[in-house]
């Protein structure tokens, strides 16, 4: 019996070690999901306000002006300036924050660990870029090959979550870090191959404000105000210099230390000193109202909490919600209003540039996602997640064709203000709609087929 209830506690022991490993992931996942359900709606608004009485409206909120005035410097942009290269910075450094965290400690942390989702993610980019190239090689459109590589986190999970139980975690967490991967692809074609002529001048000044960021990081500054501030510098300096001023989101994003001033034990060690303290302190606590000595234990239970997190992980924790909640929201009402005129559209879906992004996005993303994780793992260069078919591999990698946010982002940046932006955006709007419908679908059918194949052990339900 002894032995039994030993057993019982180091089994429970550790489910709340595993819960707990797992709970950031699971509150990203949901918090993602939810930010799916907010953008298809956002989405509609967009496109119904476009195509009203009212769209006069919706380009003139668009295209209003705010000017920011410092001393004699003033930066005087339209809004939707402010909505793309301002608060999508900020979603650029959210994301460089959720891939040095994986990096650092996620499924990216290792090689045999990284190995599975980069094979998959740089399939996946390889195979629609091709596409739209050999669709538009001797065209004007040309530069919009870098439009179908993207996917979309936000669209996906939300499929995920729709899905439920019924889908292996293990599947959730591969995609997630796929999804990441493509994250800084995109990043690096933005920075590479969609950048104006270049002022060098500028763009060493912004390499100086990087080192300073890095100095602070060496020497054990945690202080997020500073990074901030000089984040800005940043920002400013590669605005400046030709560079897309997005990408000093991810840069910043990269020198935010992730060390904790405290490891667990410590951490486990001085929460234990302060809780006695507590105790002792609580015989002249009186109506409930702690006295100094009570007063001084929280404070140092504050500190210690802040210390046992690192700089990164609290920044990200207070930042995820804003982007995901307010400033993708925002992208897609300023960026998904398209006018749809249907005889027009008929011969718009015809031209190479759609074909190259929807054949791209839909077929492209799913070949090479696919292709390029059997490949992997068929040579032993990867291994398969627990529990996960390649049929699940194969539904997972047609929603991978859902580029929307990313794939609207880096349209801007390859056609402006010309026609083809609209036609563009129709497109992406078209591939990511048929690929959400037809990855969910697969999804469902692969994964009860699994749950109900022959040879599989009944699932055990809890109660």
């Amino acid at each position: 019996m002894k032995k039994n209830s030993s057993q019982n506690t180091l089994f429970q022991a550790g489910e709340a070690l595993g819960e707990l490993l797992l709970e950031p992931f699971n509150r990203f996942a949901s918090m993602q999901a939810a930010s799916g359900i907010l953008l298809l709606a956002v989405t509609v608004v967009a496109l119904v306000w476009a195509n009203s009485n009212l769209a006069e409206s919706y380009e003139w909120l668009k295209h209003s002006h705010l000017e920011i005035r410092i001393s004699d410097y003033s930066l005087d942009k339209s809004v939707h300036f402010w909505i793309n290269e301002g608060l999508m910075t900020i979603f650029f450094f959210v994301v460089g924050l959720e891939i040095k965290r994986e990096m650092l400690v996620g499924e990216l942390a290792s090689f045999k660990q990284a190995a599975l989702p980069f094979t998959a993610a740089l399939g996946g980019m390889i195979a629609p870029a091709a596409i739209y190239y050999l669709l538009n090689a001797q065209t004007p459109w040309v530069k919009g090959w870098g439009v179908p590589m993207a996917t979309d986190i936000a669209f996906t999970m939300a499929a995920f979550t729709l899905l439920g139980s019924r889908v292996p975690h293990t599947l959730k967490v591969f995609f997630v870090s796929l999804a990441i991967v493509d994250d800084l692809g995109a990043v690096a074609v933005i920075a590479i191959f969609y950048t104006s002529q270049l002022a060098v001048g500028y763009l060493f000044l912004a390499g100086i404000w990087l080192i300073v960021l890095v100095s602070f990081n060496i020497l054990g500054y945690r202080r997020p105000l500073s990074y901030l501030l000089v984040g800005l510098m940043v920002w400013w300096s590669l605005y400046m210099s030709g560079v897309h001023s997005t990408v000093a989101g991810i840069l910043v994003a990269f020198t935010i230390p992730a060390r904790c001033r405290h490891d667990m034990m410590t951490f486990s060690n001085r929460l234990a000193k302060i809780a006695d303290g507590l105790k002792c302190a609580q015989v002249s606590c009186h109506n409930n109202c702690p006295n100094d000595d009570q007063q001084n234990m929280v404070r140092k239970l504050e500190n210690l909490c802040r210390d046992v997190q690192t700089p990164l992980q609290r920044i990200e924790y207070s930042l995820h919600p804003w982007v995901v909640f307010l400033i993708v929201p925002l992208f897609a009402l300023a960026n998904a209003g398209v006018i749809l005129e249907w005889v027009q559209m008929s011969e718009t879906l015809t031209t190479t540039l759609s074909l190259g992004i929807t054949i791209g996005l839909f077929v492209g993303k799913q070949l090479g996602i696919f292709i390029a994780t059997w490949i992997a793992v068929r040579a032993g260069f990867a291994v398969m997640p627990a529990g996960v078919s390649f049929g699940q591999i194969y539904g997972s990698a047609i929603l991978g064709g859902v580029g929307f946010t990313m794939s609207i982002f880096i349209a801007d940046l390859a056609f402006g203000e010309s026609p083809e932006l609209d036609a563009s955006k129709i497109s992406i709007l078209l591939a990511s709609l048929i690929s959400f419908i037809v990855g969910f679908l697969v999804l469902y059918v692969t994964s009860q087929s699994k749950t109900n194949g022959e040879g599989d052990e009944p699932e055990i339900v809890q109660t």
